[in-house]
């Protein structure tokens, strides 16, 4: 018999960009919140945000100021980078966009405390989220046996205490028989790890027992069009 020759493709539902921040960042990122939390002209962000944090606290962050400019640039060039991708990725055709923060917020989960499954919006009809981790308790944290039993839920594993998952479709316990692929996905947090994703897909972050924070950072990106007169300018250098 010769040797048949094929091709395998995939079909994609979804992109996501993940970012390893540096040191230096995480430790802006936290000192500008440990400020914050003692301010007394800090701002909650719980009456905007879909989370059952009962303990902790979620709040509205500056991202205008001077000391979150490196972060605030380093997102939105990453969400330019992932307009560039999902084109390449896709094959689409989609109007030149410009990217900017749209909101930015933080945040800071105890024990019990969690976030129902919900999806962001954004200003413009295109919107990018992301977010990311700047403290995680040790019980989470841990290295081990923990990521071998992520997908083993049963007789109280905990395998994904305090981890977020993503779910961009319909999941069902005999998917694998009918050659259906997983569409959701667990995610372990981890001190700096950024994720960036688009704004439509849906997420949930599970609670955590025992000491420690779980600190978040998560935002909105804005892809509005550019104008016939932006487009110019880019087409000059200008």
């Amino acid at each position: 018999m010769s040797e048949i020759h094929y091709n395998v493709f995939s079909l994609p539902a979804a992109l996501m960009i993940e970012h390893d921040m540096a040191d230096g960042l995480v430790q802006t990122l936290n000192n500008y919140l440990d400020k914050e939390r003692l301010s007394q002209d800090k701002k909650s962000a719980g009456h905007n945000l879909i989370g059952q944090i009962h303990q902790g606290e979620q709040l509205e962050m500056d991202y205008e100021l001077e000391e979150l400019k490196v972060f605030r640039t380093i997102v939105e060039n990453l969400g330019v980078s992932y307009l560039r991708h999902f084109v390449e990725f896709t094959k689409s055709q989609i109007q030149p966009k410009t990217v900017s923060m749209d909101k930015l917020w933080s945040v800071h989960s105890y024990a019990g405390d969690y976030n129902p499954i919900h999806d962001h919006l954004t200003s413009s009809p295109m919107g990018i989220s992301f977010t990311c981790w700047t403290k995680i308790p040790d019980q989470i944290a841990k290295p081990g046996e923990e990521d071998q039993q992520q997908y083993d839920l049963y007789n109280s594993s905990g395998a994904i205490d305090g981890y977020i998952n993503f779910t961009y479709g319909l999941n069902q316990t005999g998917d694998p028989e009918r050659l259906r692929p997983s569409q959701s996905r667990y995610i372990k947090p981890e001190v700096g790890k950024l994720l960036m994703f688009p704004s439509w897909m849906q997420h949930c972050v599970y609670p955590f027992f025992g000491d420690g924070e779980r600190r978040t950072v998560a935002g909105n990106l804005n892809a509005f069009n550019l104008t016939p007169e932006q487009i110019q300018e880019a087409s000059n250098g200008v």
